[in-house]
């Protein structure tokens, strides 16, 4: 785990973010593509949608690591030779939706609400490369067996928020803790997150930042080609954090 970087006490900052959601606290935290809520109970993650104004109908995505993506999703390995170009070799943003182990053993232990809310039909997503304090969190609690889902820090449909001070007063009030860095890295005019692509299928089922780079690792060493879904800021059905 990284101590410092860019002055910010990562190692230290994971670590207390990670006791609050383990005690059932929300946290909202700096992710390179944009803010994001964390939580892992069910009242607080109830707590969390009542502030962004969220339709239960939209998922959330499970806090994890590359590691816990080659374990739960079940992709063949053409498929996972993408997610690792893309994220390892090119050091790109990805949320990977894929179908998934149901019995793997973090899964299970999760609360059944919360698990309901982190897949949609028999996929769920797992954001990559979003930056050093959110790859803390994840490695913390999946070596304690806790996993954690995540929304993003705004209010439903209003865009993404790349300053802990843009983030809308109802949702910053529901925070147990909050852990500013500054600018997210990806900070765009267009209110973008993450991209998010299914690789079962891989039908895109959010064009973010970094898409066009995605998509052109996809095409020239891969020979797919990804089609965005229509419209200025595309699908936001499934969230990450």
């Amino acid at each position: 785990m990284a101590a410092r970087i860019n002055g910010h006490d990562v190692a230290g900052d994971a670590r207390r973010v990670f006791d609050c959601v383990r005690e059932g606290g929300i946290a909202i935290i700096h992710l390179d593509v944009a803010y994001a809520v964390l939580a892992h109970t069910p009242g607080a993650v109830r707590k969390f949608y009542a502030a962004k104004n969220r339709s239960y109908s939209k998922p959330t995505g499970i806090v994890g690591n590359h590691a816990l993506h080659e374990e739960v999703h079940i992709l063949g390995e053409l498929q996972r030779r993408m997610v690792r170009a893309i994220t390892v070799e090119h050091d790109l943003p990805l949320a990977v939706i894929a179908p998934f182990r149901s019995d793997h053993p973090l899964l299970r232990r999760m609360d059944s609400f919360v698990f309901g809310q982190a897949v949609k039909g028999a996929t769920l997503n797992i954001l990559l490369n979003a930056g050093a304090l959110r790859a803390a969190i994840a490695d913390l609690s999946i070596a304690h067996g806790l996993l954690f889902v995540g929304t993003s820090a705004n209010t439903s449909l209003a865009g993404s928020r790349y300053r802990l001070e843009d983030i809308e007063s109802d949702v910053r009030a529901i925070a147990d803790i909050e852990i500013d860095y500054g600018l997210s890295s990806y900070a765009n005019a267009e209110g973008l997150s993450s991209t998010m692509i299914d690789f079962s299928t891989y039908r895109v089922q959010r064009a973010g930042v970094c898409f066009a780079q995605i998509a052109a690792v996809m095409q020239n060493e891969f020979g797919v080609t990804l089609e965005a879904p229509p419209g200025p800021l595309v699908d936001r059905a499934r969230d990450t954090a």
